[in-house]
């Protein structure tokens, strides 16, 4: 499957950014999304910082970037001082992709307050997701909208609203196994309707029993199966990025809204290098049967 590229957040493996680059490498990896590098946040770095303390650990290792696992859209939709602060930082995180010659910039449609209807806030999500999506045109990147819980775009519905609404080339969609899983969605109508927006995608499989992430293909997400459609029906070309949440990592507890204990209740492998090898082999078994099939 030459069209198929695997990557994974690093950061999961451990903080320390050698120590990513070492595990990734020893899994015969050559690409990682990065989020954060010794404990630092990518949203945190300049690119001078970026070309200075990452980009030749990076060339020493022979691993380029898929993504950058940035933050942007993750805060609440009213909170207009840190829009303003994350406007900033998306000309920043541009010119890291450049830097890295990284193509896609993860990045969410902001926290709903609790309690509210989240289709109440349709026009002001678009707005601000037009003003991130004008600075990614400038510097030729493209976004890539993952659907995380508590967002406004957290169900099918409403990612295809925006997606629709932006109709742009630089404004894609990250496709989440066990996010949408965990909304209590039925994770193949999801990809019937966003398919055709789809340029990326997370290895992250969930149960809903109590919304825990488990190890890809053993959950609800039906991983195989839409794998299986998405690359020998219809051509599906790029990356597939391990985000195994099978063991608790110093990065998660600023990603969750919620305890990390809830999200992942009991580590699954001895150390983060453990949990992020268990998914990239189950991912490996996965594309192996795929090939193998009619």
């Amino acid at each position: 499957m030459e069209h198929i590229l695997i990557s994974g957040f690093a950061d999961e493996i451990s903080p320390d950014f050698d120590e990513q680059l070492r595990v990734v490498t020893s899994l015969g990896m050559e690409y990682i999304s990065l989020r954060t590098a010794d404990g630092k946040g990518i949203a945190d770095y300049t690119a001078e910082e970026v070309e200075e303390k990452l980009l030749p650990r990076l060339r020493e290792a022979n691993v380029k970037v898929s993504s950058l696992g940035s933050p942007i859209g993750k805060i609440n939709v009213d909170d207009e001082e840190a829009f303003e602060k994350q406007l900033v930082q998306m000309e920043e995180l541009c010119k890291i992709c450049k830097v890295l010659d990284c193509k896609y910039i993860r990045m969410f449609s902001f926290f709903i307050p609790e309690g509210k209807n989240a289709d109440d806030y349709k026009e002001i999500v678009i707005e601000k997701l037009k003003k991130f999506d004008a600075i990614a045109a400038k510097y030729n990147v493209v976004m890539i909208h993952e659907n995380e819980k508590d967002i406004y775009g957290d169900i099918k519905e409403r990612c295809k609203i925006i997606l629709d609404a932006l109709g742009s080339p630089h404004f894609k969609s990250v496709f989440d196994f066990a996010n949408f899983v965990q909304c209590g969605e039925d994770t193949m109508e999801c990809w019937e309707l966003l398919r055709d927006h789809v340029a990326y995608i997370h290895i992250k499989d969930a149960v809903t029993t109590d919304k825990e992430n488990v190890l890809c293909g053993t959950g609800e997400g039906k991983i195989a199966e839409i794998l299986k459609r998405a690359i020998k029906e219809e051509g599906y070309q790029g990356f597939l990025t391990l985000e195994p949440h099978l063991v608790l990592f110093d990065a998660l507890q600023s990603l969750e809204t919620e305890n990390a204990e809830n999200i992942i209740k009991e580590n699954k492998a001895k150390d983060g290098a453990e949990g992020y090898s268990m998914q990239y082999h189950a991912l490996i078994d996965i594309l192996d049967s795929i090939e193998k099939s009619n």
